[in-house]
């Protein structure tokens, strides 16, 4: 990025911006330190996005599909009706999938709008026609629930639907083996993680290779995985609600299928804010749902106790809870944690082992716990409203009505909170969101990791973000 581009956009240079970092004279100074180091991300992002992009090839679609009722006839065997806008996105990757050329599509789908159910479906279609499916997800936890969901429904579609389903992840037994039956069969469906990509792991024929939760993969990561075989059809879900205005920077040129209705037997979860005052009747409607049988989440910013902010952690609350609620099975869980450690946590409470998971953000994007019912989030003030909405969706996913109450710390600003109880449409919160933030978030909870940023937020750095993708525009590739 040239010095003129700095300057013509108020920015630092990037020595100045590393010395604001780390010692800043004050607030401002390390504000536009932080912006600067934000532009570079944005900049960076964007320019390598718009090279493979300039050096996309468009390559012939080599794949023979079968009839497409094949597939489509499965659908009356589902226990539910599909939405109208799960059929319209299903319909698009079918006509993606026998075109002239190999594509490559986003689903945007809001939380429990049934993307995977979709994806599945045009996994079942390639295999059906011969060719091998696979599915990359972010953990190993998310993965096994994917790889019990899919042979679920497999069961459902009977015996004209022979396909073999297997899944390979770091912790699988016999990888040798698997890696072997997965190099050298067709027409299988194949869930991993980062397995998939690893070295000496070879796929034979994929016709469709899909990213689960795109954002939490790098673009090398994903480019990986759609080099297995011979150019196949790539697919990739997100959950995460972005608004128009930001994703046609983000995804411009891409073919986007939004999934934006949810469906009729999905109960909508019942949201409250509340203050201090509300803790102990909170507490009590936790244990009466304990006692029915249900699970529940409660969410802190912080992983450990902080000097400078008073704010809930994770360490401190799981104890607290603990001498509050004596006798009942309550687990900490941060992204700090090692990765088998996050699993097995995971894993206890989706088994139903655990009846409070207290955590950070790091469930956001996690596993389907239909037993889940009821969420606590502390500080939600402190939280943009598309990660609240995100969180949110971890209950609500089962027959039982679900609850989450939004709790904030003293003397907090509670305007920005109203529209979570009165919104459960993800992209309309994503809007209203973008709206509200400024420059008084600067210290708040980032988003979570939006498409892979160790530093920015696409959404309280959305001037940044346009800024950027001005500078790529107008820049020689």
């Amino acid at each position: 990025m040239s010095t003129c581009s700095a300057t013509r956009h108020d920015l630092y240079d990037h020595a100045s911006a590393i010395r604001a970092i780390h010692f800043p004279k004050d607030f401002d100074d390390l504000k536009k330190g932080r912006d600067r180091l934000v532009f570079e991300e944005f900049y960076t992002f964007l320019k390598k996005l718009c090279e493979l992009r300039e050096n996309e090839v468009s390559y012939p679609n080599n794949f023979e599909f079968c009839d497409e009722t094949r597939v489509l006839n499965f659908l009356s065997k589902l226990p539910y009706t599909l939405t109208g806008a799960q059929k319209r996105t299903l319909r698009e990757i079918l006509n993606d999938m026998r075109g002239e050329n190999v594509s490559y599509r986003l689903i945007q789908g809001d939380v429990g709008s049934g993307k995977t159910i979709v994806a599945f479906l045009a996994m079942v279609y390639a295999a059906l026609s011969g060719y091998s499916a696979l599915m990359m997800a972010p953990t190993s936890v998310l993965a096994l629930q994917h790889y019990e969901t899919f042979l679920s429904w497999i069961k459902l579609f009977g015996p004209e639907c022979d396909i073999e389903i297997v899944i390979l992840t770091a912790r699988s037994k016999n990888k040798s083996a698997l890696k072997k039956k997965i190099a050298s069969e067709k027409g299988l469906i194949i869930v991993g993680t980062q397995a998939l990509i690893s070295d000496g792991t070879e796929i034979d024929t994929p016709a469709i290779v899909i990213t689960d939760e795109q954002h939490r993969f790098g673009v090398m990561q994903r480019e990986r995985l759609a080099l297995k075989g011979t150019h196949p059809h790539e697919l990739a879900m997100s959950a995460t609600p972005i608004p128009r205005s930001l994703a046609m920077i983000l995804y411009a040129g891409v073919n986007v299928s939004i999934i934006d209705e949810m469906p009729e037997n999905r109960l909508p979860i019942k949201s409250f804010v509340a203050d201090e005052s509300y803790r102990v009747s909170t507490y009590r409607f936790i244990n009466k749902e304990i006692e029915s049988g249900r699970q529940v989440y409660v969410i802190c910013p912080l992983v450990e106790p902080s000097e400078d902010m008073d704010l809930k952690d994770v360490e401190t609350e799981t104890e607290m809870l603990r001498a509050v609620f004596p006798g009942l099975r309550i687990e900490g869980l941060n992204g700090r944690m090692p990765q088998d450690k996050k699993d097995e946590i995971m894993s206890s409470f989706a088994a139903g082992e655990t009846d409070i998971l207290v955590s950070t953000t790091v469930v956001e994007v996690g596993i389907n716990v239909p037993n889940a019912t009821f969420m606590l989030i502390e500080n939600s003030e402190r939280f943009g409203l598309a990660t609240l909405h995100q969180l949110r969706g971890r209950v609500g996913r089962g027959e039982f009505q679900s609850y989450c109450v939004f709790m904030t710390g003293k003397n907090a600003d509670t305007e920005r909170l109203k529209i979570m109880g009165e919104s459960d449409n993800g992209f309309e919160i994503a809007d209203y969101d973008l709206s509200k933030r400024g420059p008084g978030d600067f210290f708040g909870i980032r988003q979570s990791g939006e498409i892979g940023f160790k530093l920015a937020d696409i959404y309280q750095d959305a001037g940044i973000l346009r800024a950027a993708a001005e500078e790529v525009k107008g820049s020689d590739i």
